[in-house]
């Protein structure tokens, strides 16, 4: 019947499962890459494939070539960029597992009373990690993911409580070297290892623990709270910036003004604030 235009229920069937294994390929990929850091890049690309095709209605020849050079960039580009995303994706394969869809609620989603709640466990526990001078690097995830930050740590899931930040970070305890990773309202990882600064300029007297601390705002848009263990001060980076020597009602004023659900993405309201290093 297929010389004549007609299919067979064969026909039929192997066409709409051979659509419907790309479309869960396809649905698997996306919730994989949802809330890590892949997620702002892919919005790029499609900022600017939006762009090609409007500069190509429009005859805008000078800025079609200029797109068409990115693109052939990229293409190169690409898969140095999504380096982590694609090797946690071939791990996943190896272990018989077919892209998990991990739990992905962000720090950004709470609201009201449960996000003032987690800012008051988060600043009384640094007020008394200042106070005993126990060094400590809290991260607060907000839109950007930070999945492959928290696959590097012990995975703990816990409700974040001051009483748990603080024993985290005592001396000598097996989860004390490293960060807190905290999505939503709960502590996801201790332990964590995180990228040291790059392109901040820091002062001189600030050791691994701040470079990371800032190292890992510059590559999402999470908040950090670093306690200096050999001072005690009070700190915190976000968007590449550090700001130090904060008060506890500095410290609850700013993570207020960032985590704020209602409030925009970005370093806005943090620059509000000035920054010093």
């Amino acid at each position: 019947m297929a010389e004549f235009g007609i299919l067979s229920q064969w026909d039929y069937f192997r066409t709409v499962l051979d659509v419907a294994i790309v479309a869960y390929i396809v649905y698997k990929l996306f919730s994989f890459i949802r809330g890590t850091r892949a997620v702002p890049l892919i919005n790029g690309l499609f900022t600017l494939v939006i762009g090609y095709l409007v500069a190509k209605q429009l005859d805008l020849y000078t800025i079609s070539w200029l797109l068409e050079n990115v693109f052939v960039a990229a293409s190169v580009a690409i898969p140095i960029i999504f380096q982590p995303e694609l090797r946690r994706a071939l791990e996943h394969l190896g272990r018989g597992k077919l892209l998990p869809t991990p739990n992905r609620q962000r720090g950004e989603d709470l609201k009201g009373e449960e996000l003032r709640k987690l800012i008051d466990q988060v600043v009384r526990a640094a007020e008394i990690l200042g106070r005993t001078k126990t060094g400590a690097l809290i991260v607060l995830e907000r839109e950007t993911g930070l999945v492959e930050y928290i696959d590097s740590g012990v995975a703990l899931d816990a409700v974040v409580t001051w009483e748990l930040l603080t024993n985290i970070f005592v001396e000598k305890t097996p989860l004390h070297d490293g960060a807190v990773i905290i999505r939503a309202n709960r502590a996801a990882a201790a332990a964590c290892w995180l990228p040291l600064a790059e392109a901040s300029v820091l002062a001189h007297d600030l050791g691994t623990r701040h470079r990371a601390g800032v190292g890992v705002t510059e590559q999402s848009d999470a908040v950090t709270v670093i306690v200096s263990e050999e001072t005690g001060t009070i700190s915190v980076a976000q968007g590449g910036k550090l700001i130090r020597h904060l008060d506890e009602k500095t410290l609850r004023e700013m993570l207020t003004s960032l985590l704020e659900a209602n409030k925009p993405t970005g370093n806005r309201g943090f620059f509000n604030w000035g920054a010093a290093s």
